[in-house]
């Protein structure tokens, strides 16, 4: 006797089950739905896109007719050395900025994490910078960094310490920018890090102190490794935000002195509106796009090493 197993019938979702017209009624009202996100995404992000590498392909000066140069913009800029010293100087931008906003966001994002009084009020307080304007937060940091009657210099003075040129001087202007990109900055990483600490359990710490682990070591062990997915995304984040750096170079250093600070945001408004090399803007564009888009894809595979979900 032989004994056989039936076969399941295979199931189609009720959604989509029935004729082909259910079936277009239920996509037609899906679309629906997506239109009110759907229209911008197209009229303000695909649309232009599009529009920029096609003129990426042409040499275009914002008045006269296009010059079609194919590949011509993006062959220019990889044998430019301005192009590189832009890279360079967005590099060093990232390297300063994302380690300080990062320990600066986690050391408070656990100060305000412990029983204190007044734990609400300090968020906020810490949080306003990030709702502030650019225009406002650079204005004022280009103010307390001022060499010569910057509030910043005259307390170096009080204990004897000759302050640097700051944003006037080559040397400083970058770590001028990054200080105040931070400082603007906290607020947020702390807000995200903040999140991911409350939610680890409780149970875990108190397991760990009960077999007297010290308080490095469950920081070590049980903190950084819960806080994984939280400091993956603030990394991700920083990073693109940080290729993205332009207001503040713009309103602090305008790129200067000597080009010291002139980083790609600013190398692209500078070649539109300055040179009127719209298509070799484009084309530095895309450059900049394909390497977000790399170092973003690296930073997605490298996750399952390090981070720790549950």
């Amino acid at each position: 006797m032989t004994l056989t197993t039936a076969t399941p019938p295979k199931t189609t979702p009720r959604h989509v089950a029935g004729p082909p017209r259910r079936r277009l009624r239920y996509a037609g009202t899906v679309a629906v739905f997506l239109l009110p996100s759907l229209i911008p995404l197209v009229l303000y992000t695909l649309i232009p896109m599009v529009g920029s590498f096609w003129t990426s392909l042409h040499e275009w000066d914002l008045i006269t007719d296009m010059r079609w140069v194919g590949l011509g913009n993006y062959i220019e800029l990889l044998g430019d050395p301005e192009t590189r010293a832009a890279f360079l100087h967005t590099l060093y931008f990232i390297a300063g900025y994302l380690p300080l906003v990062y320990v600066g966001g986690l050391g408070l994002a656990m100060l305000l994490n412990t029983a204190m009084r007044g734990r609400s009020f300090l968020r906020g307080i810490y949080f306003l910078p990030v709702i502030t304007s650019w225009v406002v937060v650079a204005l004022m940091w280009k103010w307390l960094l001022n060499p010569a009657s910057g509030i910043v210099n005259w307390v170096l003075g009080v204990f004897g310490v000759t302050g640097p040129g700051w944003w006037t001087d080559p040397n400083w202007a970058m770590p001028s920018i990054i200080l105040a990109s931070a400082w603007k900055d906290l607020g947020f990483v702390m807000i995200i890090l903040l999140a991911g600490l409350q939610a680890i359990p409780r149970e875990y710490q108190e397991a760990a102190m009960v077999d007297g682990a010290s308080a490095y070591r469950r920081f070590r062990h049980i903190t950084l490794p819960l806080l994984s997915p939280s400091t993956f995304f603030v990394i991700v984040i920083s990073l693109i935000n940080g290729f993205q750096v332009f207001d503040q170079v713009k309103i602090m250093t305008n790129g200067g002195p000597g080009a010291a600070t002139q980083v790609v945001v600013s190398q692209i408004y500078d070649l539109t509106f300055r040179y009127g090399r719209a298509g070799t803007a484009s084309a530095l564009s895309w450059l900049l796009f394909a390497v977000v888009l790399l170092v973003t894809i690296v930073q997605i595979r490298g996750q399952r090493r390090w981070v720790t979900y549950g």
